[in-house]
């Protein structure tokens, strides 16, 4: 028997092949309806294929299983996914026709996938049922209040060379870490002192996209994907405030805080009830485990160690 990933290629080739998840995925949406409202009757008839008929409900049945992205993809060109569908649908019959299904490795592939299924529905099912109230979300939003903290920053950065030593000369002079660590100090004492914050941006920063908004660099909230050094000390900072510099790999950055407020909780309620949920599918899930009976008999296959030489007799004997 050739090897199965020969199988799975020849079904992604045609575009309907799908994977069964590996461990416990998260709640699936509901897909959204395969083909443009209004949907034909189920008994439309599509094609005749073998003079067998493929009406309109074989196909929608079959996209039901499909995600959404999948969907979509089928959808683009339905004269070519009619033609895979109605290879798939008589290729599979004749794996039937030859009870494939009961021989190995295709009857134990069609077991684990039906129970990742299975499982999955579990999962989907629990989820569903899961209700979240206006109360349940002021209290967890209340709660977690400084997740949702945001900042408004101005910004100077001053850059630095870390070419090495014999390096040909730039066109333009950098400074190096030293240099520059020591120009934003002092930056930072005349801001201290007084200096327009504005000013020195445009006389100083060489981040080309906030200097063309006097330092603006936008809101910042804490879920953003900035480094945990620039997070730490933003989110430390109150309204009007100035940073130390803080060194980055190529440079040293300013930053002044204009507005310290958080996100309004209409703002991110899709964004808690998703939190909700997979904390209570979670809590779930841990508890489900937890209630399972079980005794575990061989140390040895769990540690990985191999297996025991048989005292058997010796060959030929």
């Amino acid at each position: 028997m050739k090897s199965s990933s020969v199988f799975s290629t020849f079904f992604l080739a045609i575009g309907l092949a799908q994977t069964p998840p590996a461990s416990p995925p998260a709640h699936m949406p509901e897909p959204p309806a395969p083909v443009s409202s209004p949907a034909p009757p189920p008994d439309t008839l599509i094609a005749t294929v073998d003079g067998q008929k493929l009406t309109y409900g074989e196909i929608a049945n079959f996209l039901k299983g499909m995600n959404p992205q999948m969907q979509q993809n089928a959808m683009r060109n339905r004269k070519d996914f009619v033609e895979r569908f109605a290879l798939m649908r008589k290729l599979s019959t004749l794996a039937e026709q030859a009870k494939l299904g009961e021989r190995s490795p295709y009857k134990e592939a069609i077991e684990s996938y039906r129970m990742n299924m299975l499982m999955q529905a579990e999962i989907n099912e629990y989820v569903d049922h899961i209700l979240i109230t206006a109360d349940d979300l002021q209290k967890y939003y209340t709660q977690n209040k400084d997740r949702y903290d945001q900042v408004k920053l101005k910004v100077i950065y001053i850059p630095f060379s870390s070419a090495p030593a014999g390096a040909a000369e730039p066109a333009k002079k950098h400074l190096t870490e030293q240099e520059a660590k020591t120009k934003a100090e002092q930056l930072i004492k005349e801001i201290k002192g007084g200096a327009d914050f504005v000013k020195l941006v445009k006389e100083n920063s060489e981040d080309a996209s906030s200097k063309a908004k006097d330092g603006d660099m936008g809101t910042l909230s804490r879920a953003d994907n900035v480094p945990e050094s620039i997070r730490s000390v933003v989110f430390g900072l109150k309204a009007g405030e100035v940073s130390d510099p803080v060194r980055q790999p190529n440079g040293f950055y300013i930053f002044r805080a204009e507005e310290v407020s958080q996100r309004p909780l209409e703002q991110v309620r899709e964004q808690l009830v998703k939190q909700l949920q997979s904390e209570r599918l979670q809590e779930w899930l841990k508890a489900t485990t937890k209630s399972l009976n079980i005794k575990f008999e061989n140390e040895q296959f769990l540690s990985g160690a191999p297996a025991a030489q048989s005292q058997g007799a010796p060959p030929g004997k």
